[in-house]
């Protein structure tokens, strides 16, 4: 028997606590808490609600829950004395099957984690789809969180935990994310394409117009053909393109504009961009087969080219479309040394029809863009999605500290003009300077000492300097307090300094009607609306140029870990982001309406 969300807003506490009965292990009053706050919008509103009642509980609260768990394969299992609910779970994992072998290994892990953070190991079996993760995961996964420090495991487990009580929960009122599922079984489906080498190791790698990039946008537009859109086809640098039709009707019709990225990074994740391309197929699918069409065209696109990763032309696919093709980049070299232009032709596609891309922006609505966070925000505060006010500004340097290389044992500390010395004191200062701001970051990601020996005095230092902040005014100052220090610090010391630009991209804040359109849209499916800036750079950035652009976030899992094969989010997850997707194409479609009739 299945529970509907009215029957739990309207029945009597003591039958709508049996309702949610099992959701957390033997510990029941985390839900009966939860229910004070009824009416709920949405059963989104009720796991959120449940979280909430957890936090304010406490450390002590999260470590009682964390030790009501069981071992996976451990005593109780092997007693019989799980709940129904672990019973079913660890069975899905094949955790009820072991071999000996396999039963002992695991069983040494439960040991090792128990013996350092005193609580059991607890991971949702289940799985992101909820088809359960397989022992190898598990194992896995155990092995790689016995790294973790304390303080962060204890959330980790109280993160899988939350996830094992949505999916009883979803059991429970005969839930099923079905577009979600969909939308996660796209993704699967599309990974297996990857460049030579990373697949024959099982890694995701995509990079410019390789055959896999190739196989990846036929792929893209063959599901898009299936979903009901009324054109598809490839462009001259490779995005692929679907537009979904507004119904005949509409007259002077425009057209809103989404879609993000199909490349990766080399040993990708499975959603960085691509979210963005199935979160609005799945809602063309959707509109096509309720009959339905909306009073403005939907064009996704599929951007061939956003990571920079073959040649040196980051948002190669997004820039085209604002007419920043840059036709220097087709004389690049990758590391095999072919020429882009080469890589095109091979490709089939057509140098001449580049121009050709640039779109006319006084057609278009303006763009929107789903994307995963890439980071631990929203997984941290336990919501599915955020609103994004603004792409961060940024720029970044390749620089250099150089003193004088000495003998290491005769020159004193007091006659020393040491570049790492002087490099150490200006990157504490770059960390303490961005911390400040509170949302300004700012990063050394390569250092090197050229030559360096144990027993010298470090001659010169080489170091890239990466800033950002979420407008343009607050990255200046990070920007000018930062190089001023680098200044002071070298002339104190008797060291010189170079600093290389290398990237100076503004921020691109959200339009406001369009973010408050995502705001709506958050609103809808129960959730409280929070809104973040977004570090890393996007497909938007470069529609930002030319047309009116707001983002939504979709949380990662295992702390929002992106450009990492960890990376990863739950078909729940992405069932809000299409229900919040269709719900922002309804406003539009409301509004539409609404000035027809005027």
């Amino acid at each position: 028997m299945s529970y509907t969300l009215d029957q739990l807003n309207t029945a009597s506490h003591e039958e709508a606590c049996a309702m949610l009965a099992g959701l957390y292990e033997h510990t029941p009053w985390i839900a009966e808490q939860a229910l004070q706050q009824r009416p709920f919008a949405s059963l989104a509103a009720l796991k959120h609600a449940m979280t909430l009642v957890l936090d304010e509980a406490g450390v002590d609260a999260k470590l009682a829950l964390i030790r009501a768990h069981p071992e996976l394969a451990g005593k109780a299992m092997q007693s019989n004395t799980l709940t129904a609910e672990s019973t079913n779970e660890q069975s899905k994992a094949g955790l009820t099957n072991c071999t000996p072998d396999e039963l002992a290994h695991i069983q040494s892990l439960n040991r090792q984690y128990l013996d350092k953070f005193n609580f059991p190991f607890v991971v949702a079996v289940r799985g992101p789809r909820g088809t359960g993760l397989s022992k190898a995961h598990i194992v896995a996964t155990v092995e790689r969180r016995l790294r973790n420090h304390p303080d962060f495991e204890r959330e980790e487990c109280v993160r899988n935990i939350h996830r094992i009580a949505e999916i009883r929960l979803n059991d429970k009122f005969g839930v099923t994310p079905t577009q979600g599922n969909l939308v996660w079984d796209w993704h699967e489906d599309l990974a297996q394409y990857s460049d030579p080498g990373y697949a024959q190791r099982g890694e995701l790698t995509v990079t410019y117009l390789t055959p896999a990039h190739q196989q990846t946008a036929a792929s893209i537009a063959a599901t898009m053909r299936e979903c009901g859109f009324d054109s598809v086809h490839i462009d001259a640098v490779g995005n692929v393109v679907g537009v979904y039709q507004a119904h005949q009707t509409t007259a002077h019709t425009q057209t809103l504009l989404t879609g993000s990225h199909y490349d990766t990074v080399r040993n990708a994740g499975k959603y960085d961009g691509r979210l963005g391309i199935y979160v609005p197929m799945a809602c063309v699918r959707a509109l096509h087969a309720q009959g339905k069409r909306l009073p403005f065209h939907l064009e996704v696109v599929g951007f061939a080219e956003e990571e920079g990763q073959r040649y040196k032309a980051t948002f190669l696919g997004s820039g085209a479309l604002v007419g920043q093709f840059d036709p220097s980049w087709l004389d690049q070299l990758d590391a095999d040394g072919i020429s882009m232009r080469q890589a095109m032709a091979q490709a089939g596609l057509n140098e001449a029809d580049i121009a050709n891309i640039k779109r006319d922006v006084s057609r278009y609505l303006g763009f929107v863009e789903v994307h995963i966070e890439q980071g631990p925000v929203l997984n941290e505060l336990n919501l599915p999605l955020g609103v994004v006010t603004s792409i961060n500004g940024s720029v970044r340097y390749l620089a250099s500290i150089t003193g004088t290389a000495s003998h290491a044992g005769t020159t004193p500390m007091s006659r020393r003009r040491d570049a790492v010395a002087a490099f150490a004191e200006f990157a504490s200062f770059v960390e303490q300077r961005a911390a400040q701001d509170g949302d300004s970051v700012a990063t050394i990601g390569m250092l090197a000492v050229p030559s360096g020996s144990i027993n010298v005095v470090p001659g010169q230092c080489q170091f890239s300097l990466d800033m950002r902040a979420p407008n343009d005014r607050q990255r200046d100052a990070l920007h000018d307090d930062i190089v001023k220090a680098l200044q002071t610090i070298c002339a104190k010391r008797g060291v010189h300094y170079t600093l290389d630009l290398t990237v100076r991209a503004s921020a691109a804040p959200s339009a406001p009607d369009w973010q408050t359109r995502w705001e709506a849209a958050v609103q809808s499916t129960g959730l409280p609306v929070f809104c973040l800036p977004s570090g890393a750079g996007h497909d938007a950035m470069k529609l930002h140029e030319a047309m009116p652009q707001a983002m939504l976030f979709v949380r990662g899992e295992n702390a929002g870990i992106s450009h990492n094969p960890l990376e990863s989010t739950t078909s729940d997850d992405m069932q809000l982001c299409v229900d919040a997707f269709m719900h922002l194409l309804h406003q539009l479609d409301q509004v539409s309406q609404v000035r027809q009739v005027a």
